[in-house]
């Protein structure tokens, strides 16, 4: 179905450098970049573009006016969120949205990447201690640094601050004149490694969905859309907050299938139970 294909990526951040090899050597596709594509235009991790939609619509719109764009009738785009983990809470992390759209069998295949390898991080400094501080927390300078007046103060942005040379004067010249700085770490991808392998990961689940097909249509993408919780305890056989089953449905024709036990156990430790372990 894709093998042959021409498949736009649509980037300005250098994100084909994951995403492209493993496309081509899964998919038989062969990825194109587009020359001037502003995904600015759909929100900046500085926030003086305002991302209007939630991620998902804005990965949707912006590999959609890509191909529009461009003419092209394969297409895929990212969108990533940034703070904290939505069940460790107090942990940072990337939340990272793929979607594969497909216009010509009318698919689309959407995967979501959570992880906490990030270095996500944002302060303000009044001093070269804290700078220092910062700059070793965020893996400066391998990955990027931003720098603004204040959070919400976008008269004046330094991106993309990779060298000590460059991140001194930024400082000498905010401390001058405003007496701090605030740093945050730049999440584009071209700029931060850390998130470039989430979105790598990201990839790899998302040609196994693609290459996973509905057992009834044989449509690409037949991928888990739900579960149900309610693992039986070990000992008292109550049921736990752990997952029993997946779900998966075919976008095509609707094909239902529940797998039970995805992760290898028929049961829970009792230390997981409500009952056993109020």
């Amino acid at each position: 179905m894709f093998k042959g294909r021409k498949i736009i990526i649509a980037t300005k951040h250098k994100k084909e450098k994951v995403i492209s090899p493993l496309l081509e050597k899964k998919l038989g596709v062969k990825c194109i970049i587009p020359t001037g594509f502003d995904s600015d235009q759909f929100g900046t991790f500085t926030g003086e573009i305002e991302r209007k939609y939630d991620p998902v619509k804005t990965a949707r719109n912006k590999c959609l006016e890509a191909m529009k764009l461009y003419n092209y009738n394969l297409g895929i785009a990212s969108e990533g969120s940034f703070g904290p983990h939505p069940s460790l809470y107090l942990i940072p992390a990337d939340d990272e949205i793929l979607i594969f759209i497909d216009k010509i069998n009318e698919l689309e295949i959407i995967v979501r990447e959570i992880s906490n390898e990030t270095n996500f991080k944002e302060e303000i400094i009044t001093n070269e201690v804290q700078l220092k501080d910062f700059a070793n927390k965020v893996k400066f300078p391998s990955h990027a640094i931003i720098a603004k007046k204040s959070k919400n103060n976008f008269s004046k942005i330094e991106k993309g601050i990779h060298s000590w040379d460059r991140l001194m004067k930024v400082y000498d010249y905010y401390i001058n004149k405003f007496k701090s700085v605030y740093l945050e770490t730049d999440m584009r991808a071209l700029y931060n490694p850390t998130r470039m392998k989430v979105i790598e990961k990201a990839t790899l689940k998302l040609v196994e969905k693609i290459n996973t097909y509905c057992p009834k249509c044989q449509t690409p993408g037949f991928g888990i859309v739900d579960f149900k919780n309610g693992l039986p305890c070990e000992s008292c056989k109550y049921p736990t907050n752990s997952t029993l089953s997946y779900i998966y449905i075919c976008q095509k024709c609707s094909y239902l299938k529940e797998q039970k036990y995805p992760n290898g156990k028929t049961s829970e430790d009792p230390m997981y139970c409500n009952r056993c372990n109020p």
